[in-house]
Order: C-alpha cells, then structure tokens, then sequence
C-alpha cells in the first residue's frame, strides 16, 4: 500500500510538472509567470496528498510516504523495527516505480530537460541553504502533524494540513532545494534524470529536521502523549501501529492501543493491576 501512494504520488509530481513545464504544453503557455506555474502545481501536489491520505489504503497503512517520516515514529515508538524497515523498502521501490509509470504513460515528456523526470537539485543559492530549508520544512511539518493529530479535535484534519504545507512548501521553497522532503521521492527521479548532485542533502535534512521536531515536541508535551503513526486514524481499518506495543517507561504502565470508542484522543497511560 505505502509503495503504490508514493508511486501514484510521483505519477502525480510528474504528470503536473509536465502540464506546467514542458514548454510545447498548453498550460504552460498560458501561465508565463514561473511562481502562478509554481503555485498551480503546489496545489495540485497538495490535493493528491490529501487525496491518498484519505484512501482507503491510506487510512490502512497510515500514509507515511516517506521513510523519514517511518523512522521518525518509529523512534518515538510508535513503529515497529520490522515494519519501519518494510515500510521503507516500499517507499523507495513505490518512488521508482511511479516515475517509471509516469514515463511510460508520456514518453519524451518527462524525460524532456525542462521536465527531467521532476528531479530535486539545489537551487541557485547553493547546497547550504538547500539543506537549511529542507530541515525545517520537515521540522515544521512533524511539528505540525503530531500536533495536529494529537489533538482530540483536530486529528482528523491532519491530512488537510499536510497537504497545505506541501502546497505552500512548493510555491515559494522549491527554488531553493527543488522541495523534496523525502528521500524516496528525491531517489525515484534521480534514478532515470541521472541526477545524483547532492544526493546526501535529501537523505540527512528531512530525517534531521523530523527527528529534531519529534524531539521538541516530546520534551513539551512527553512522550505519552503521541497516540498513534497514521495520519488518519478515525477509521475502522486496521492498525498495525496499534497492535505494536512498546513500554518505554517504568514497569507497571503501559499504552492503551485504543480508546474505547474509537476516538482519536491521545493514548492514555494505563496502570496495570497486580495481583
């Protein structure tokens, strides 16, 4: 399931870079102004994450997408080893195969150099400020998702608030880094652009920017307080994230995997009763 959202994700990246970009597109002509283009397409990427947040596959396995989004649950517990390393096998298998799609379905298009498969390079600023936005585009969006998905109320709006940071993120950041976020999706167009440049960028500034954000939010608000890895849980799909259990704090106490009801309020801590 994750392999096919980031893969339908990338035919997605692809696809709307084609219309706005390639230079003989209708669209492309009429929108000669490259930050209207730039805001067009962040839309567009926003609604296809809101879009595959709130499938039903994407309900089921949580939506991550990206591996470093996996691994930054996965340190807060939330993930189990086994299925954070399958996670991110798919995500980076998922990246390439939906470029290849994309490549496929519009043959000389995407390959075209004013497309070049949607690849991520640093922008004109060089690879200092590429990494710095990176890291906290990623800061911001963790911040934001446990949050947002914490929070009685909101949790089920969190996948509207990914998807108006992404949407943000590529109007006025992708300039300076190409706006990936995600190593996997920054892997699956290098792959065919035969882009490589700064490769490393892309793999430490997203996982170092979440990570410092899951670490914030921790030290604010304590580690019981993050309920669950899937960004939409108010639904009757399974939960593998819920089945994993881990005790990370004195013996006695535990998590709930859920609240009776089904509700998306934070997990509480539970004592167990000794006999």
């Amino acid at each position: 399931m994750e392999a096919v959202l980031l893969g339908l994700f990338m035919v997605s990246a692809c696809g709307f870079t084609v219309l706005l970009e390639y230079p003989a597109s209708p669209a492309h002509r009429a929108i000669a102004d490259p930050f209207l283009r730039r805001l067009v397409i962040g839309l567009a990427m926003g609604v296809t994450a809101v879009a595959l947040i709130y499938s039903p596959w994407g309900k089921q396995s949580g939506a991550h997408m990206n591996p470093a989004f996996t691994v930054t649950f996965a340190r807060l517990g939330k993930v189990a080893p086994r299925d954070a390393v399958g996670y991110v096998v798919a995500h980076f298998l998922g990246g390439v195969a939906g470029v290849a799609v994309a490549g496929v379905a519009l043959p000389g298009l995407v390959s075209d150099p004013s497309v070049n498969f949607a690849v991520t390079v640093p922008g004109p600023r060089g690879v200092g400020v590429a990494f710095l936005a990176e890291a906290a585009m990623c800061f911001l969006l963790v911040l934001a998702v446990l949050v947002v998905s914490n929070h009685p109320r909101w949790a089920s709006r969190t996948g509207l608030v990914v998807g108006t940071l992404l949407a943000t993120y590529i109007t006025f950041e992708a300039p300076l880094s190409g706006m990936s976020l995600n190593p996997a999706r920054t892997v699956g167009s290098a792959f065919f652009a035969h882009e490589w440049r700064a490769l490393w960028l892309y793999f430490t500034a997203p996982l170092l920017g979440m990570l410092a954000a899951s670490e914030v939010y921790i030290r604010v608000r304590g580690a019981n307080s993050v309920f669950c890895a899937k960004l939409h849980h108010q639904n009757p799909k399974r939960c593998i994230f819920c089945e994993f259990h881990r005790e990370p704090f004195s013996a006695g106490m535990h998590y709930s995997p859920r609240q009776p009801d089904g509700s998306s309020a934070p997990l509480r801590l539970v004592k167990e009763i000794e006999e």
